[in-house]
């Protein structure tokens, strides 16, 4: 069954393939990879070998050349087993998208053969101990000696931060330039570069599978090479690419909104409680028809969202909107839910607790729901 208008034979297709593939390959093992924090990287390479990593990229460096309505797919998908696999979005949709609009020829052949395989798995470090919103105040700098730049700093909440073999750093370049967005550049740092090594992977309230590290940079010399695009321009690229970061974000917090609804809905039909089932209550019904309607207004506008999206049209307004009020609503989904499942919302054998701990992160990052705010008010001339 089609879900957006602009869905076609292929894309459906491509969804039963995913979600074949998915029921046998992650949905079996998805409670082992959280109790062991991490996902197998061989995981990584069987999405690769079934074409679901990077399905984006030209043909000519190995991908299938794909539009982005593709990525929503996959990026629907894997929600559905579970948010865990934010990683693999990560790399589909937000790492990589810098790399094909902003590296040259040259690194596009050394780097994106390897992230279409899964032998490379890309992450990008923005946010510092000190610094989270606030991009241009970061301090991991990066100065210029010779053929090389040497980095020093700390990045930390990095996703993909242990499995990860390809960063994307955000590094300030110029200390000096007013105003101090200008000196912000975009270096790649790969695993093994002298000087560059991994913290310890966070232990995060939910997320379990998913695996985040701190990274540390002493006198870390990378060729000059490795720089992405222009030095100095930087800040211009993430502002550009932030705004496929936040659908990306939507997307998958209404998917999470679906999937406890349907599972709550099933659940208040098959429990018991003074002789009759928890769904003939009235304040069940309206619980339920409260949240359906939210989610029937989210898809709504999430599809018109990523339409303007695939036409090229400037959606920064709509899409904070969306990224905001989409999460926000996962999160009020998530504790009405867990409170129709009584008890048994907060055992780990049932969904709706890992939704519960999973979803709150969404408000914070890809920018704040508090910083969508801002943008939204700055964009209505307030």
């Amino acid at each position: 069954m089609r879900r957006y208008r602009f869905e076609t034979d292929e894309h459906e297709m491509f969804r039963a393939s995913l979600r074949k593939f998915l029921q046998k390959e992650a949905v079996p093992y998805y409670d082992s990879w959280e109790k062991e924090r991490i996902i197998p990287i061989s995981f990584w390479k069987q999405l690769a070998e079934m074409g679901f990593l990077c399905p984006q990229v030209e043909e000519k460096y190995g991908g299938l050349g794909l539009d982005f309505s593709f990525n929503v797919i996959i990026i629907e998908e894997l929600e559905r087993v579970g948010t865990s696999l934010v990683g693999v979005s990560l790399h589909n949709d937000i790492v990589v998208p810098y790399m094909e609009s902003f590296c040259s020829t040259e690194q596009k052949q050394r780097w994106l053969p390897n992230c279409v395989t899964g032998d490379t798995i890309t992450a990008i470090a923005m946010t510092e101990p000190g610094t989270g919103s606030d991009l241009a105040s970061i301090q991991t700098s990066a100065i210029r000696e010779g053929d090389d730049y040497v980095l020093n700093g700390q990045k930390t909440f990095i996703t993909n931060g242990i499995n990860g073999n390809l960063f994307l750093i955000v590094v300030k370049t110029d200390s000096k330039v007013v105003p101090k967005h200008k000196g912000i550049s975009l270096i790649m740092v790969e695993e093994g570069t002298s000087g560059f090594t991994k913290g310890k992977k966070l232990d995060k309230v939910g997320l379990h599978a998913q695996d985040t590290a701190e990274l540390h940079f002493e006198d870390c010399r990378v060729p000059a090479s490795n720089l992405v695009g222009e030095e100095g321009h930087g800040f211009g690229y993430l502002m550009e690419k932030l705004q496929q970061e936040r659908l990306v974000v939507a997307i998958a917090a209404q998917i999470a909104s679906e999937d406890m609804l349907e599972a709550t809905t099933e659940y208040v039909k098959s429990r018991i409680v003074f002789g009759k089932s928890i769904s003939a209550f009235q304040n069940t019904k309206f619980k339920i028809a409260e949240m359906a309607t939210k989610v029937e207004l989210g898809k709504s506008f999430l599809e018109s969202l990523i339409e303007d999206h695939l036409n090229g049209k400037d959606v920064v307004t709509k899409v904070s909107m969306a990224k905001y009020w989409l999460t926000e609503t996962a999160r009020e989904i998530s504790i009405e839910c867990m409170q129709l499942h009584g008890g048994y919302g907060y055992m780990e054998e049932y969904k709706i607790a890992r939704r519960y701990r999973d979803i709150p992160v969404a408000s914070i990052y890809a920018g704040t729901n508090e910083i969508m705010k801002v943008i939204i008010a700055k964009n209505l001339g307030l």
